[in-house]
Protein backbone atom coordinates (compact mmCIF):
# COMPACT_ATOMS: atom_id res chain seq x y z
CA UNK A 1 0.00 0.00 0.00
CA UNK A 2 1.27 3.22 -1.11
CA UNK A 3 1.28 5.60 1.74
CA UNK A 4 3.65 8.22 0.33
CA UNK A 5 0.65 11.01 -0.80
CA UNK A 6 -0.82 11.20 2.37
CA UNK A 7 0.60 13.16 5.66
CA UNK A 8 1.37 11.79 8.94
CA UNK A 9 -0.92 13.13 10.82
CA UNK A 10 -3.81 11.96 8.48
CA UNK A 11 -2.39 8.43 8.41
CA UNK A 12 -2.84 8.77 12.18
CA UNK A 13 -6.27 9.86 12.12
CA UNK A 14 -6.96 7.48 10.00
CA UNK A 15 -5.49 4.45 12.22
CA UNK A 16 -7.38 5.66 15.03
CA UNK A 17 -10.63 6.20 13.09
CA UNK A 18 -10.27 2.79 11.92
CA UNK A 19 -9.87 0.76 15.22
CA UNK A 20 -12.40 3.40 17.06
CA UNK A 21 -14.86 2.60 14.03
CA UNK A 22 -13.99 -1.00 14.00
CA UNK A 23 -14.26 -1.59 17.94
CA UNK A 24 -17.70 -0.13 18.14
CA UNK A 25 -18.71 -3.07 15.33
CA UNK A 26 -17.21 -5.60 17.40
CA UNK A 27 -18.81 -4.35 19.81
CA UNK A 28 -22.12 -3.93 18.27
CA UNK A 29 -22.07 -7.73 16.54
CA UNK A 30 -21.25 -9.12 20.20
CA UNK A 31 -24.58 -7.78 21.56
CA UNK A 32 -26.70 -8.65 18.30
CA UNK A 33 -25.49 -12.15 17.89
CA UNK A 34 -27.03 -15.29 19.78
CA UNK A 35 -24.73 -17.81 19.46
CA UNK A 36 -22.96 -16.65 22.96
CA UNK A 37 -19.27 -18.21 21.54
CA UNK A 38 -19.54 -16.26 18.60
CA UNK A 39 -20.34 -13.04 21.08
CA UNK A 40 -17.56 -13.72 22.66
CA UNK A 41 -15.62 -13.41 19.95
CA UNK A 42 -16.61 -10.36 18.71
CA UNK A 43 -16.37 -8.67 22.14
CA UNK A 44 -12.67 -10.30 22.46
CA UNK A 45 -12.06 -8.44 19.34
CA UNK A 46 -13.70 -5.39 20.58
CA UNK A 47 -11.26 -4.74 23.05
CA UNK A 48 -8.41 -5.55 21.19
CA UNK A 49 -9.18 -2.74 18.95
CA UNK A 50 -10.09 -0.83 21.66
CA UNK A 51 -6.26 -1.18 22.60
CA UNK A 52 -5.31 -0.31 19.36
CA UNK A 53 -6.81 2.80 19.07
CA UNK A 54 -5.26 3.76 22.72
CA UNK A 55 -1.95 3.46 21.39
CA UNK A 56 -3.02 5.96 18.16
CA UNK A 57 -4.26 8.37 20.52
CA UNK A 58 -1.66 8.29 22.76
CA UNK A 59 1.00 8.00 19.59
CA UNK A 60 -1.13 10.97 18.11
CA UNK A 61 -0.78 13.39 21.67
CA UNK A 62 3.00 12.59 21.90
CA UNK A 63 3.54 13.97 18.25
CA UNK A 64 1.21 16.39 17.74
CA UNK A 65 0.76 17.98 21.44
CA UNK A 66 -1.82 20.48 22.10
CA UNK A 67 -3.44 19.21 19.40
CA UNK A 68 -6.85 17.71 18.99
CA UNK A 69 -6.92 14.08 17.82
CA UNK A 70 -10.34 14.82 15.58
CA UNK A 71 -11.64 11.95 13.74
CA UNK A 72 -12.34 12.77 10.31
CA UNK A 73 -15.71 11.69 9.12
CA UNK A 74 -13.88 10.01 6.06
CA UNK A 75 -10.92 8.85 6.40
CA UNK A 76 -8.44 10.15 3.43
CA UNK A 77 -6.54 6.14 3.19
CA UNK A 78 -9.11 4.28 1.42
CA UNK A 79 -9.93 1.37 3.59
CA UNK A 80 -12.63 -1.04 3.55
CA UNK A 81 -15.59 -0.33 6.00
CA UNK A 82 -17.53 -2.61 7.78
CA UNK A 83 -21.32 -1.55 7.59
CA UNK A 84 -24.60 -2.81 9.41
CA UNK A 85 -27.46 -1.62 7.92
CA UNK A 86 -29.70 -3.52 9.67
CA UNK A 87 -30.11 -6.41 12.78
CA UNK A 88 -30.84 -8.84 9.24
CA UNK A 89 -27.58 -8.79 7.70
CA UNK A 90 -26.07 -12.40 7.37
CA UNK A 91 -23.25 -12.67 9.93
CA UNK A 92 -21.92 -14.11 7.32
CA UNK A 93 -21.45 -10.90 5.16
CA UNK A 94 -20.05 -9.26 8.22
CA UNK A 95 -17.84 -11.31 8.70
CA UNK A 96 -16.76 -11.11 5.33
CA UNK A 97 -16.43 -7.04 5.37
CA UNK A 98 -14.54 -7.63 9.04
CA UNK A 99 -11.90 -9.85 7.26
CA UNK A 100 -11.59 -7.16 4.41
CA UNK A 101 -10.82 -4.62 6.79
CA UNK A 102 -8.03 -6.44 9.04
CA UNK A 103 -6.35 -7.74 6.06
CA UNK A 104 -6.12 -4.32 4.77
CA UNK A 105 -5.45 -3.04 8.37
CA UNK A 106 -2.58 -5.36 8.57
CA UNK A 107 -1.60 -4.23 5.10
CA UNK A 108 -1.85 -0.49 6.13
CA UNK A 109 -0.20 -0.53 9.66
CA UNK A 110 3.05 -2.60 7.90
CA UNK A 111 3.11 0.16 5.32
CA UNK A 112 3.17 2.89 7.61
CA UNK A 113 5.28 0.96 9.93
CA UNK A 114 8.05 1.08 6.57
CA UNK A 115 7.35 4.49 5.66
CA UNK A 116 9.22 5.51 9.27
CA UNK A 117 12.58 5.63 9.96
CA UNK A 118 14.01 2.98 12.22
CA UNK A 119 14.16 3.89 15.84
CA UNK A 120 17.65 2.93 17.99
CA UNK A 121 15.08 2.42 21.25
CA UNK A 122 15.60 -0.22 23.64
CA UNK A 123 14.24 -1.87 25.87
CA UNK A 124 14.92 -2.95 29.81
CA UNK A 125 18.81 -3.12 30.44
CA UNK A 126 19.49 -1.71 27.17
CA UNK A 127 18.54 -4.45 25.21
CA UNK A 128 17.17 -3.54 21.79
CA UNK A 129 13.17 -4.11 21.72
CA UNK A 130 11.29 -3.88 18.64
CA UNK A 131 8.07 -3.41 20.51
CA UNK A 132 9.41 -0.29 22.38
CA UNK A 133 9.64 1.96 18.96
CA UNK A 134 6.62 3.16 17.33
CA UNK A 135 8.04 1.25 14.11
CA UNK A 136 8.53 -2.05 15.81
CA UNK A 137 4.40 -1.32 17.68
CA UNK A 138 2.85 -0.60 14.26
CA UNK A 139 4.61 -4.14 13.20
CA UNK A 140 3.35 -5.84 16.20
CA UNK A 141 -0.62 -4.45 15.67
CA UNK A 142 -0.66 -5.75 11.81
CA UNK A 143 0.66 -8.99 12.97
CA UNK A 144 -2.48 -8.73 15.64
CA UNK A 145 -4.96 -7.54 12.61
CA UNK A 146 -3.63 -10.66 10.50
CA UNK A 147 -4.48 -13.15 13.90
CA UNK A 148 -7.99 -10.84 13.77
CA UNK A 149 -8.36 -12.03 10.43
CA UNK A 150 -7.40 -15.68 10.85
CA UNK A 151 -9.79 -15.79 14.00
CA UNK A 152 -12.90 -14.31 11.72
CA UNK A 153 -11.54 -16.52 8.68
CA UNK A 154 -12.07 -19.58 11.24
CA UNK A 155 -15.83 -18.13 12.03
CA UNK A 156 -16.20 -17.63 8.77
CA UNK A 157 -15.59 -21.31 7.67
CA UNK A 158 -17.59 -22.35 10.95
CA UNK A 159 -20.89 -20.42 8.92
CA UNK A 160 -20.30 -21.81 5.73
CA UNK A 161 -20.15 -25.40 6.83
CA UNK A 162 -23.00 -24.86 9.72
CA UNK A 163 -25.95 -23.86 8.08
CA UNK A 164 -27.69 -23.68 11.35
CA UNK A 165 -24.64 -21.60 12.73
CA UNK A 166 -27.02 -17.96 13.46
CA UNK A 167 -30.09 -20.29 14.81
CA UNK A 168 -31.20 -20.62 18.18
CA UNK A 169 -33.15 -23.22 18.95
CA UNK A 170 -35.87 -22.51 22.02
CA UNK A 171 -35.61 -24.97 24.73
CA UNK A 172 -31.86 -24.80 24.17
CA UNK A 173 -29.12 -23.57 27.03
CA UNK A 174 -26.43 -21.38 24.82
CA UNK A 175 -24.54 -20.21 27.68
CA UNK A 176 -23.22 -19.72 31.08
Amino acid sequence: MDLSQFELKDLILTALKSEVDAERVYRKMGDLVKNFMLADRFRFLAEEEKKHAGFFRDYFGRHFPGEPAELPDECPVPLPKVTIESETVPISDVIAMAMAAEKAAQEFYTSLADRLPPENETGEGGVPDGRSSVRGMLLYIASMELGHYRLLEVEAQNAAENEQYEIVWDMTHLGP
